[in-house]
C-alpha cells in the first residue's frame, strides 16, 4: 500500500511520452513475442516496466526484480515477460488481435510503446473437389471447386493450368469465389469455382489451385471431342511379298476413340468391332489395289492406301541331274516374271560366272553344279542343275623317259574320259603315281626296270568303253649300245664329207691352172680365190672335227 502511494506520487512528477504504434504479426496457436520499444536496449536508469491493454494491466517488473503477473482474466496463465522486456503470449488466437502497450519508467520520463498484434494462419490445406467427370471441347463445364479452410486472413485462391496462371476472361474461363467465417474460431474458408471451356490441346493438361504458397494436388480430365480425321496405316516390316499377311490399322483422332470401323477390301466391306485393325492373310499379286477404312457412323470419314504386292517367278530348264556326252550341245532356258527390276547371277561349283553359260560343244570341263540366283529387292529365287559330261576314255599321250639314276624307265599314260577311267598296264612296276582327276583328265605314271626289250600296253577304261596303246621299251644297256652306234655313224659320215670336199677342191684347182695356161692370164686372181677356198675348207674340217668329238 505504501509502494502504490509512492508510485502514484512519483508518476505525477514524471514527463509522460507516447510513441507511434508498431504492428506485429503472430502465428495462430504459437507463442507470440510482442517487443517493447521495438526491441531497443533497456535504459540505464530503468525503474519499472509494465504491459497493459485496453481492459487492464497484464504484468509489471521493477528493476532487478522478476516480472509479476497482475492480469486476472484469460491472460492470467498465458502471459510472461522476456529478458528484453518483450511480452510473450502463449497459444495465440484471433481474440488476441488487439493493441498492447509497453510502459517504461526511467528517470523522470514515462514512455509508452503501443503495439498492434495481428494473428495469421495459413489454410489447413488447399484441395480441388467436385471434379467434372470429363471436359467436352467447346462446352463450358464446371471443372471443380478449390477450397482453402481455416485461414486468417481469408486466402486468395489462384487457378493454374500446366503451372501457368489462369486469368478469368468471362468467356472460356470464369472464376467465382466466396468466403465463410467460422463463428467459434473466427477463421475463414475460401472457396473458388472454375468454369472452363476445354480445347483439344487440353488433353492430359494438369490443373492445380493455390493459396498462400500452398498448392493443391494436380488433377487432369478426359477431354472429349468428335473424330475429325481418319488415317489408314499398313503394318509391314518391308515391301509386301506374295504369301505375306498384311495388317491394316485405322486410326482416328476423336476422344473417346471409335471402337468399330469398316474396312474396304477389294470392293468388299468388312465390319470390325472393338478393334481398329484387320489382317489380310496370304496375299497374292492379285491383292494389289486400293484399300480403305472408315468409321461406322460416318462413312465419309475415311482414308485410303494403294498397296502393291511384289512377286517373282522363275523357271530353269533343264533341272536336276543332266547326263550328256562329250561333243554334244545343251540349251538352257531361263524364264522370269517379276513386279520390278531383276538381278541375275550364275555360279558353277560355288564359283561366280560372268554370264549365263553356253554349251555349243560340251567338254569334260563343263561338268559341275550350276546355280542361278534371281533377286528383286528382298525376294530371292534359286534354281540349279548338275551337268555330267560322259565319254569313252581316249589315251591322248603315251610316253617313256629314262629315270634320273639311269637305271629305270618312267612310263606316262595320259587319258580323257568320264566317268573317271581306270588305268591298267601290261607289266608290273614300282612307284605308280596317279594325278588328280580334273575336267575329265587323268595321268598315270609307272616306273619299271626292263631286263629285256619289251612292248608295254596302257589300257584305260570306264563303263562306256576302253582305249589301248602300246610302246616299245628297251633295256637300259641296249640304249647305251644304240648310242655308241649312232656316234660312230656320225663320225664316219663327217669323214666322208671331208674327203668329198677335199676332192672337189683338188679338181677345182686343177681346172683353174689349166685355164690360165691357155688364156695367158695372170695367176694372181686364181691364187687369191684358192686361198679363200682353202680357208673355208679348213673351217669346215675344224667344225666336223668338233662334232666328231661330241
Amino acid at each position: 500500500m505504501h509502494f502504490s502511494s509512492c508510485l502514484c506520487t512519483l508518476l505525477v512528477a514524471l514527463v509522460y511520452q507516447v510513441s507511434a504504434m508498431d504492428t506485429v504479426i503472430g502465428l495462430y496457436g504459437e507463442t507470440v513475442e510482442v517487443p517493447c520499444n521495438n526491441g531497443a536496449p533497456k535504459p540505464k536508469d530503468l525503474f519499472i516496466t509494465k504491459w497493459k491493454y485496453d481492459n487492464g494491466d497484464l504484468l509489471t517488473q521493477l528493476k532487478d526484480q522478476d516480472a509479476s503477473v497482475i492480469a486476472t482474466d484469460k491472460y492470467k496463465d498465458r502471459v510472461s515477460m522476456a529478458e528484453n522486456s518483450s511480452l510473450l503470449i502463449a497459444k495465440a488466437s484471433l481474440k488476441d488481435e488487439k493493441t498492447f502497450t509497453c510502459m517504461v519508467v526511467a528517470g523522470a520520463d514515462i514512455s509508452e510503446y503501443p503495439v498492434k498484434l495481428l494473428i495469421h494462419k495459413a489454410p489447413t490445406r488447399v484441395e480441388i473437389t467436385a471434379l467434372a467427370a470429363e471436359l467436352e471441347i467447346g462446352k463450358p463445364t464446371q471443372l471443380g471447386q478449390c477450397s482453402a479452410p481455416d485461414a486468417n486472413p481469408a486466402a486468395n485462391i489462384t487457378w493454374f493450368k500446366n503451372k501457368k496462371h489462369l486469368v478469368a476472361d468471362e468467356k472460356g474461363i470464369i472464376i467465382s469465389s466466396k468466403v465463410n467465417v467460422d463463428e467459434v474460431t473466427g477463421l475463414t474458408t475460401t472457396s473458388s469455382t472454375l468454369q472452363y471451356t476445354a480445347e483439344k490441346g487440353d488433353t492430359d493438361a494438369l490443373f492445380t489451385c493455390g493459396a498462400l504458397n500452398a498448392l493443391s494436388s494436380p488433377v487432369s480430365f478426359t477431354v472429349t471431342y468428335p473424330t475429325e480425321r481418319v488415317s489408314l496405316h499398313v503394318i509391314s516390316k518391308g515391301p509386301l511379298m506374295e504369301g505375306d499377311n498384311v495388317t491394316l490399322k485405322c486410326k482416328a483422332d476423336g476422344n473417346p476413340l471409335p471402337t468399330s470401323f469398316n474396312f474396304h477390301i477389294q470392293r468388299k466391306v468388312v465390319k470390325v468391332e472393338n478393334s481398329d485393325s484387320y489382317t489380310v492373310t496370304d496375299v497374292t499379286r492379285d491383292s494389289t489395289g486400293e484399300y480403305k477404312c472408315s468409321i461406322i457412323d460416318n462413312a465419309k470419314m475415311e482414308d485410303s492406301k494403294n498397296i502393291t504386292i511384289n512377286y517373282l517367278d522363275m523357271s530353269l530348264s533343264p533341272s536336276g541331274k543332266v547326263m550328256k556326252s562329250a561333243g554334244e550341245s545343251l540349251a538352257l532356258n531361263l524364264q522370269t516374271d517379276a513386279s520390278g527390276e531383276l538381278r541375275v547371277s550364275w555360279t558353277k561349283d560355288n564359283g561366280k560366272l560372268d554370264k549365263m553359260p553356253k554349251f555349243d560343244k560340251l567338254t569334260y570341263s563343263d561338268s559341275g553344279k550350276y546355280e542361278v540366283v534371281v533377286t528383286m529387292g528382298a525376294l530371292i529365287k534359286k534354281a540349279s542343275f548338275e551337268l555330267v559330261v560322259e565319254g569313252i576314255p581316249v589315251i591322248r599321250r603315251l610316253a617313256k623317259q629314262r629315270g634320273e639314276d639311269g637305271q629305270h624307265k618312267v612310263l606316262t599314260c595320259e587319258a580323257e574320259g568320264s566317268p573317271k577311267p581306270t588305268v591298267a598296264w601290261s607289266v608290273n612296276g614300282t612307284s605308280a603315281d596317279e594325278s588328280p582327276y580334273v575336267n575329265g583328265k587323268i595321268s598315270h605314271k609307272l616306273t619299271i626296270v626292263p631286263t629285256v626289250n619289251l612292248t608295254v600296253v596302257c589300257t584305260v577304261s570306264n563303263e562306256l568303253g576302253q582305249d589301248t596303246r602300246a610302246i616299245n621299251v628297251s633295256t637300259c644297256s641296249s640304249d647305251d649300245s644304240d648310242t655308241t652306234k649312232l656316234v660312230v655313224g656320225v663320225i664316219v659320215g663327217l669323214l666322208l664329207a671331208t674327203v668329198v670336199v677335199g676332192l672337189a677342191y683338188w679338181l677345182y684347182m686343177k681346172k683353174s691352172k689349166q685355164g690360165s695356161w691357155k688364156t695367158g692370164e695372170k695367176e694372181d686372181g686364181s691364187t687369191e680365190e684358192s686361198k679363200k677356198l682353202e680357208e673355208k675348207i679348213e673351217e669346215k674340217l675344224e667344225e666336223n672335227s668338233q662334232k666328231v668329238e661330241v
